[in-house]
């Protein structure tokens, strides 16, 4: 998984009126270059995407179709219902003891498609949630994940697979010390 040396002292200098609530200028491009070393690590990074989607942004490899990493500024509690619809057809492939899970909680806003990855039910519905709800009743601060593949078993394509092994899940708030747990997946 990737480490975050320098994270508490990016985030001490965060000011919250700055553009993306101040994550923008010095916290998303020294995630952005962990995040892209780290997964470079084991696989071929050159044919990743930064994209967004309700207002959160996303790195994706496009080649093994997979998402790498979610983040964004949190607005407080998303009332929306869920899009039901679309969440049956996403595929869930990766067994039983897999959700649907979202990268960025449907709670924040998190949409679904892109933002939709094999998360281990106990983790989906146990271990991700308090982090999630303290998102939520921070608005202001910077939430991501970060999904590792590292020791991922094959596609059945011959390619990468798609299920993550891991992912780093964190809460950014201005004033306080960086909050990031790893999962099992």
């Amino acid at each position: 998984m990737a480490a975050y040396p320098l994270i508490d002292k990016w985030l001490a200098g965060v000011d919250p009126a700055g553009p993306g609530g101040g994550f923008d200028k010095d916290i998303v491009p020294y995630l952005i270059a962990i995040w892209l070393d780290d997964y470079a690590q084991d696989f071929d990074a050159s044919n990743i995407v930064e994209t967004s989607s309700s207002e959160f942004s996303y790195l994706f490899d496009i080649t093994a179709e997979r998402l790498l990493a979610a983040w964004g500024v949190s607005r407080g509690r998303h009332g929306g219902a869920r899009d039901a619809s679309r969440m049956r057809g996403h595929p869930l492939s990766a067994g039983a003891h897999y959700h649907r899970g979202h990268a960025i909680p449907h709670t924040l806003g998190g949409p679904t498609d892109i933002n939709l990855v094999p998360q281990a039910a106990k983790v989906n519905v146990g271990a991700f949630r308090p982090l999630e709800r303290r998102a939520v009743a921070s608005p202001g601060s910077f939430y991501f994940s970060y999904w590792s593949y590292r020791g991922a078993a094959p596609a059945r394509a011959g390619g990468p697979g798609q299920t993550p092994t891991g992912v780093d899940q964190g809460l950014l708030i201005p004033g306080q010390k960086a909050d990031i747990r790893r999962h099992g997946n």
